[in-house]
């Protein structure tokens, strides 16, 4: 495999070694072509220093793309504000151009990776012209790790370099490492597509209408044109660290999932770490900074997005958070719902996005406080006060906040073999069907949990409200290859470790209405006993029946010692009733139909062993 991008388009003159602070020969040829390509008007390579930061910070607030926020409560921090047609990853427009049509599946758009090198060729081509192209090394964890994953993003937009310097380990150390190692990197081209001719003025936040976010598994390349949102331009995070990671992950034998990972310690003193996939909406931010409500016990954050599952040397799993920031969705998070995510934002160094501005000097946005504030500034530079008919924040505005300002964060994080997995939680947002928590039987019917993980739409979601959606393993928009080659992946890699230091797994719902309609189990910090009962289900001291899902907790089981529940809400929460699993089961057919022959036979067994148990 070669590690330099095959750079779609014909050479132009200029040597760039020369002034180059960089002997690695691929890096040096990957960004000489890149710069012929796209004609910038001058390269920066990006050493991640604070003076750097601030020259570029100064910069970008000069040119109108980031607002300096002046009020103590958001020091260092900055605030920018999106074109209103670039607000979100664009999934429509998110490509994986794999040579083999059947290798990127049904859940992902796919195009012929010639046919894309020529398309991309033309939009690309000039593409920098009268920009700055910032060349950043990176590597997703650890750089001392035993097998760093690097990565090189060249970009024309200061935002994603100010953005990536928060969300991975960039700049001078990176590079000296790559050379060191002679390192394979990931080579990934952004461009904002808005190219600046001569004495033509810039626009705060340059995008163009076409945009392009194309994945080339084989060669791992990413390249994204077009647009300057996070999800799209910072392509570390969803490009590299799951795209990407998930074909390297089934060609070296480890997983790359959209996981939270939470270290909970007993009274006791005993320590367990839980990874957990959950769809938008579905309480993964909550629960992976939760605030336990039990007495004694301890909840530490290590991450609450990507987790990247590795097997051990000792027959076990270890898991690692290969980010070193949050990039969270602002709206929803406050003080009252979560108080450890705002601790972190509260001591600054922080990007907002699409956030409103206060009138002294800081940000804003639905659910930061459970009051809002007279007036506002909204993220399109109006006027806006608590009778306005539209929010003061757009519904995707983001924080994007160092997770080392985490005052739970476990010090684990830093360790860069990561840490022994223990238990793996799939949960979705069901109104019936789901019961609170289920232990799966075994590692296959776990696979199966997560194979037919379910949310019912809400009114903040495309799509007819309580509809149910599949998306395995909370991945459907992230998977680098055939999801069913994804599943059978799954299946496979338990191989690579010892049957008895396999993960539990476990299928929770937080949101499973009661007979009077309501939401049965409290939730937030109550799951901490859920995640009790999990642990003890770990040590075998958990009370649990078997039923036809697998083995769930009897009455008596959770721990509601000083807990508003009443034996209805509870009887309601856990039970499995297994005509409401008669029903499921045809969705489930429906949704396994769509993989065709790459469904694996044993996720196919699991699901005839539940036909024969509902009977």
């Amino acid at each position: 495999m070669t590690t330099v991008a095959t750079a779609p388009g014909s050479a132009h003159p200029g040597d760039i070694s020369k002034n180059a602070p960089t002997d690695h020969q691929g890096l040096l040829a990957f960004v000489q072509q890149i710069a012929d390509l796209t004609t910038p008007a001058a390269i920066h390579w990006v050493d991640g220093s604070e003076k750097e930061y601030q020259t570029l910070t100064d910069e970008l607030v000069d040119a109108g793309t980031l607002t300096r926020l002046t009020s103590p409560e958001f020091p260092n921090s900055f605030a920018a504000f999106s074109d209103p047609a670039d607000v979100a990853r664009v999934e429509s427009r998110t490509f994986i151009c794999s040579e083999n049509e059947r290798d990127a599946g049904f859940t992902n758009n796919w195009v012929d990776p010639e046919e894309m090198r020529e398309t991309l060729s033309g939009v690309f081509e000039g593409a920098m012209k009268g920009r700055t192209m910032y060349v950043i090394p990176f590597v997703m964890g650890h750089l001392d790790a035993e097998d760093p994953k690097f990565g090189v993003e060249i970009t024309d937009s200061g935002y994603v370099v100010t953005s990536m310097r928060i969300m991975a380990r960039i700049g001078t150390d990176v590079l000296r490492r790559m050379e060191q190692l002679d390192a394979f990197f990931v080579p990934a081209v952004h461009s904002v597509g808005s190219p600046l001719d001569e004495g033509q003025e810039d626009v705060p936040w340059p995008c163009n209408e076409e945009k392009y976010i194309v994945h080339f598994p084989e060669t791992r390349e990413i390249w994204s044109y077009g647009s300057g949102y996070g999800g799209n331009a910072l392509l570390g995070k969803k490009c590299y660290a799951l795209r990407i990671a998930s074909a390297m992950a089934r060609d070296e034998g480890w997983l790359a999932e959209h996981m939270v990972i939470l270290k909970l310690t007993s009274p006791q003193g005993k320590s367990y770490h839980l990874s957990a996939a959950f769809p938008s909406a579905c309480g993964k931010t909550n629960l992976a900074l939760i605030d336990p409500s039990l007495e004694g016990w301890k909840a530490e954050t290590l991450g609450d997005d990507i987790t990247w599952i590795k097997p051990g040397k000792n027959g076990e799993f270890r898991a690692i958070n290969p980010e070193a920031g949050y990039f969270g969705v602002a709206p929803g998070t406050g003080w009252h719902t979560n108080a450890n995510a705002m601790r972190a934002i509260a001591k600054g160094n922080t990007v907002f996005t699409n956030c409103a501005l206060t009138d002294d000097g800081g940000v804003w946005w639905e659910g930061m406080t459970e009051e809002p504030p007279a007036h506002l500034i909204d993220w399109q530079g109006n006027d806006w006060t608590p009778d306005a008919d539209r929010p003061a924040a757009h519904p995707n505005a983001r924080f994007c906040t160092p997770i080392d300002q985490t005052d739970m964060l476990a010090d684990e994080y830093f360790d860069p073999e990561g840490v022994k997995l223990d238990a793996i939680l799939f949960g979705g947002r069901r109104k019936t069907t789901v019961p609170l928590v289920t232990e799966a039987r075994d590692w296959n019917q776990g696979i199966f949990f997560g194979a037919t993980l379910s949310s019912e739409t809400t009114a903040a979601q495309e799509g007819a409200v309580g509809n149910v959606r599949r998306d395995p393993m909370a991945m459907l928009p992230f998977i680098g290859y055939d999801a069913g080659d994804y599943l059978k992946h799954w299946v496979e890699v338990s191989s690579e470790a010892e049957a008895d230091k396999l993960p539990k797994i476990f299928l929770v719902n937080w949101f499973r209405r009661g007979r009077d309609g309501k939401i049965a189990w409290p939730g937030f910090s109550e799951n901490t006993r859920v995640l009790k009962w999990i642990i003890e289900r770990l040590e075998g001291t958990a009370e649990a029946q078997e039923t036809v899902l697998g083995h769930n907790p009897t009455m008596d089981a959770i721990d509601t010692d000083g807990l508003d529940i009443s034996e209805a809400e509870l009887e309601d929460s856990i039970t499995v009733r297994p005509q409401e699993w008669k029903e499921e089961i045809t969705g489930i057919e429906e949704w396994f139909d769509e993989f065709g022959d790459s469904l694996p036979s044993s996720i196919t067994a699991e699901l005839d062993e539940l036909k024969r148990r509902v009977g």
